[in-house]
């Protein structure tokens, strides 16, 4: 009955002040590292300044007995490993013998201040026996020993993929133009403006509570009572306001179990607390990718084949890496139509801090290529290339070659939009030498189709009550991570309720008394904690209605909610407050409240590797940067980029907008700046871990903005939302690497576009920055699998053996 009950719109689609707006201007906010508990411990890590040995010894007797330390733990404490995805439980809180990486933990400190903490770290003595590291991905390619995991598929090779979906090879047959490319992505980290921090509490009847400033505090859970072997239902974690993300607290982390540890010993909270430097040695930021793609068209651009390749340097861990390296090759075809696709991934270990999921997940870096590649085949045919792109868009409602499943795409509109606004047919090929303009559209998920564990419980839940007063409180797992999350939980209530945001009360992110949600990460609360809270609110609004139709005289499905109040739809003069109408209810039945839940369809993919890249819809971008590049210097400045977004309906236009803004924002560092480089020496050192040397955009560097919100409602998203907070990122890259080329015909087939390379290219014969050649690795046979065209189901035709190609 709910559901089919239809009025207009009032709070969502309308710009509102979020929930948290007066708590974090007025500074009242709590995070993570300002908690303060009676007889708090400062704890501390010691890190490793050996990128690959094994600890010979390690003796901590000396800090064991220095003033205010109340204990000290080593790997032998924590022999249990843990990690965020199952097949890569490769990480101990301290190592208890080999360390791969500088900053990989090997002993942990908890002392009455951080200071005695701190002068405790430097009483530790290890021996190390340095063991041969693995600086790059050529070496990892190359070298089998020292093997850094032995669960690797191929040596120091993580994984290795390769899925082919029709003939590629006919595709390539029937093409009018084919063309190869290679190209390289450099990693970069997220750089949030909040530090790691966690605080643990141990009680005297054996329950743990942890604070921690994290994006998943189910998943922390579950590594807590792993390692620790505690009863979940003995653990509480509660995931504090956060400032920023990004990702990188998408994983569980040393520090926190540690803390955890350390709390247990002493029976006193502790809090760790990371400087910014560990956060670097943390990372799980964006892979460096090396890229190969192939793609071949008919005359026109459409594209008939496309294989594509990407190896991926990962670090010493596993962290998402699987996920991520998948998502290297799962969204080239949710743009543009691709009749037949091939795909072969790989993920190497390093000796560097782990990389995981920034801001994107694996598809910034496969992005940045095709849209690259692209615009080199649109002047190879002699076609523009926003007419390349907008001929060929891939249909609504379809299923594309790698088997994704594809609802509204508001593509097509944004690339109108950005076309009209930057005045895209007068510039484009028509500025002065040094000025120049480009393109690119790019998609994204808006939540992944599996959880990261299996089962077939819902990946969202939520708890609703109302109290007599006429308030409504709001209870999920999912955590704001400066999104906006919490605010769309009280939009979507509100406007089902016909209450306002301010009457909601949102309790988010504690294990205890929230229900189960997966997490802020692959753009998934919009969509899937906002569909739980709708069938929650649809649910009490009608249990409402039916005890408040017999006060109106009316029946329940005639029963409307607007203004705070209850009313008569055939008569609005007859009508009660919000807070009499729960009354009557609550007299009647009792306690009013509900619950929702949100689980997505099951992807028509069936073959291995089909769990990344499904989503229960698609968000779209397109973006045109105009650039001035300085011949005499190479130096790049963007001053302005217009940017579309396929929101499908926004919740809160002013929220959609920042949200893209911070995209572009991140974007434009990855673009021009922003990296994660080493030393070349043995000893694979971070050579920037600050913020004073790794460079990010200021105010500055920051470029004008205008942007465009492309409403094509998406009927799996409530009131038809898709996500904002990671897909308009994708496009900025190579709309300002196809600018680059416009202005001062020299391609940088990488990132970042520094200077030197600008300057580079224009002294070079071929005006070319970029990698030369792809690694030859040892792939697994395929999995070939039929495309919806050629009438398969989904699943493999033969299934993958370890032979290799």
């Amino acid at each position: 009955m709910g559901s089919d009950r239809a009025h207009d719109l009032r709070i969502v689609g309308t710009s509102q002040v979020m929930v948290d707006a007066v708590s974090k201007v007025t500074g009242k906010t709590v995070f993570a590292d300002d908690l303060q508990l009676p007889q708090m411990l400062y704890g501390k890590l010691l890190r490793s300044t050996e990128p690959h040995a094994r600890i010979r010894k390690l003796n901590v007797s000396k800090a064991v007995a220095a003033p205010g330390v109340k204990a000290v733990i080593t790997g032998a404490d924590l022999p249990i490993p843990f990690g965020i995805l199952p097949v890569s439980q490769d990480e101990h809180v301290l190592c208890p013998e080999v360390v791969r990486f500088v900053g990989d933990p090997v002993a942990a400190v908890a002392a009455t201040s951080e200071d005695a903490a701190f002068e405790a770290l430097n009483l530790i003595a290890v021996d190390y026996e340095p063991l041969e590291p693995i600086p790059s991905i050529d070496t990892a390619l190359e070298s089998d020993k020292p093997q850094l995991h032995d669960y690797a598929d191929d040596g120091n090779i993580h994984k290795l993929i390769n899925l082919e979906f029709g003939d590629v090879e006919e595709g390539f047959a029937d093409a009018h133009h084919v063309r190869e490319d290679v190209f390289f992505f450099q990693g970069n980290t997220h750089l949030a403006m909040e530090q790691h921090s966690a605080t643990a509490d141990w009680s005297a009847d054996g329950r743990l509570t942890l604070w921690s400033a994290t994006q998943t505090p189910h998943y922390v859970h579950r590594a807590v009572a792993k390692v620790l072997e505690l009863e979940p239902s003995r653990i509480r974690v509660i995931a504090c306001h956060n400032g920023g993300a990004f990702g990188g607290k998408s994983d569980p982390f040393s520090h926190e179990i540690a803390a955890a540890k350390l709390a247990m010993l002493t029976g006193r909270p502790v809090k760790i607390t990371l400087t910014r430097e560990e956060v670097f040695y943390c990372h799980r930021g964006r892979h460096p990718v090396l890229m190969w793609a192939k793609t071949g068209v008919d005359e026109s651009g459409k594209i008939l084949a496309m294989h594509f390749k990407t190896c991926l340097d990962g670090g010493a861990y596993g962290s998402y890496g699987v996920a991520s390296t998948y998502y290297t090759g799962a969204l080239q075809t949710v743009t543009y139509e691709v009749e037949r696709y091939k795909f072969q991934g790989a993920r190497v270990f390093t000796n560097k801090p782990p990389c995981g999921p920034k801001r994107g997940h694996g598809t910034p870096q496969p992005r940045f290529a095709l849209e690259v590649q692209l615009d080199k085949i649109a002047e190879d045919i002699g076609v523009d290339p926003v007419d390349l792109r907008r001929n060929h868009l891939q249909p609504p409602n379809s299923v594309t070659a790698n088997w994704l499943k594809i609802g509204t795409i508001g593509l097509g509109e944004c690339i109108d939009a950005v076309v009209e606004g930057a005045g895209w047919k007068e510039k484009f090929k028509k500025l002065p030498f040094g000025k120049g303009v480009g393109i690119a559209c790019s998609s994204y998920i808006c939540g992944a189709g599996l959880p990261i564990y299996w089962n077939d419980m819902p990946q969202s839940g939520v708890q609703l009550k109302c109290d007599r007063g006429g308030g409504v409180t709001i209870f999920c797992g999912s955590i704001d991570i400066g999104q906006g999350s919490d605010s769309i939980l009280a939009y979507i209530t509100a406007e089902i309720l016909g209450i306002d945001p301010i009457d909601v009360r949102v309790v988010t992110a504690d294990t205890d008394l929230t229900p189960v949600d997966l997490g802020s990460y692959s753009s998934r609360v919009t969509l899937m904690t906002g569909n739980a809270a709708v069938q929650a609110a649809e649910k009490v609004r009608d249990i409402i209605a039916f005890h408040a139709a017999k006060k109106l005289e009316t029946e329940p499905d005639k029963v409307r909610f607007a203004d705070r109040s209850v009313l008569a739809a055939d008569d609005p003069d007859q009508r009660i407050a919000f807070a009499e109408a729960v009354q009557l209810a609550e007299a009647a039945q009792g306690t009013v409240g509900s619950i929702g839940w949100y689980k997505p369809e099951k992807s028509p993919g069936r073959y291995r590797g089909a769990g990344v890249g499904p989503s229960p819809a698609y968000s779209y971008s397109a973006a045109i940067a105009a650039v001035d590049v300085d011949p005499e210097t190479g130096i790049v400045t963007v001053p302005k980029i217009w940017i579309a977004h396929d929101i499908g309906q926004s919740i809160n236009p002013m929220t959609v907008i920042g949200q893209v803004e911070g995209s572009v924002y991140m974007g434009l560092g990855e673009a021009l700046m922003e990296e994660m480089v080493y030393r070349s020496n043995r000893n694979v050192v971070h050579k920037f871990p600050s913020m004073l040397e790794y460079k990010s955009p200021t105010t500055h560097e920051m470029c004008e903005i205008e942007t465009f919100l492309v409403g094509d409602p998406d009927p799996n998203g409530p009131f038809g939302a898709k996500e904002a907070g990671q897909g308009p990122l994708l496009p900025v890259m190579p709309a300002v690497a196809n600018a680059v080329y416009d202005a001062v015909g020299v391609r940088v087939d990488e990132v970042p576009i520094t200077p030197e390379k600008v300057f580079k290219g224009l002294r070079s014969k071929d005006h070319r920055v970029g990698p030369k050649s792809f690694p030859d690795i040892p792939w697994p046979e395929p999995l070939c699998i039929p495309t919806p065209a050629e009438g398969g189901d989904g699943k493999a035709l033969r299934v993958e053996t370890a032979a290799k190609a």
